[in-house]
């Protein structure tokens, strides 16, 4: 008699005096993934445990990394753009007071970080 293991496909290997499962993740490439992609990792695996381990199994973690990190990328590309234009940041801000400029950037930079963490690496 069959196990349910084995009617579905399932194979077994003699170790010894034990079968083991021949269970094996899904081959699945490893994008490289930037800043945004490691935050995003990191909180699956802390907080969402159930949809990092789905994900693992499916194959769709590297993947979905991937395409977290990138969409974060264009997206604080977009509101720093917007930002600088809403508070009238300027090249010539740049050239007349650098440190002014450089604070303004950072502030801009940290309130668009900010706002993708909400939007979309903590959702």
């Amino acid at each position: 008699m069959k196990s349910l293991f084995e009617a579905m496909g399932g194979t077994n290997r003699q170790c010894g005096d034990f079968f083991i499962p021949e269970i094996a993740l899904p081959d699945t490439p490893r994008n490289p993934v930037g800043k945004y992609g490691r935050m995003r990792h990191r909180y699956l695996k802390d907080h969402r445990e159930v949809l990092y381990n789905a994900m693992i199994l499916d194959g769709t973690l590297w993947s979905h990394l991937a395409v977290v990190d990138k969409t974060c990328k264009e997206r604080m590309d977009v509101l720093v753009l917007g930002m600088k234009e809403t508070q009238g940041i300027t090249e010539e801000l740049k050239a007349r007071d650098p440190m002014a400029w450089v604070g303004a950037m950072n502030n801009i930079r940290s309130a668009a970080e900010e706002i993708l963490f909400a939007e979309v690496i903590y959702e």
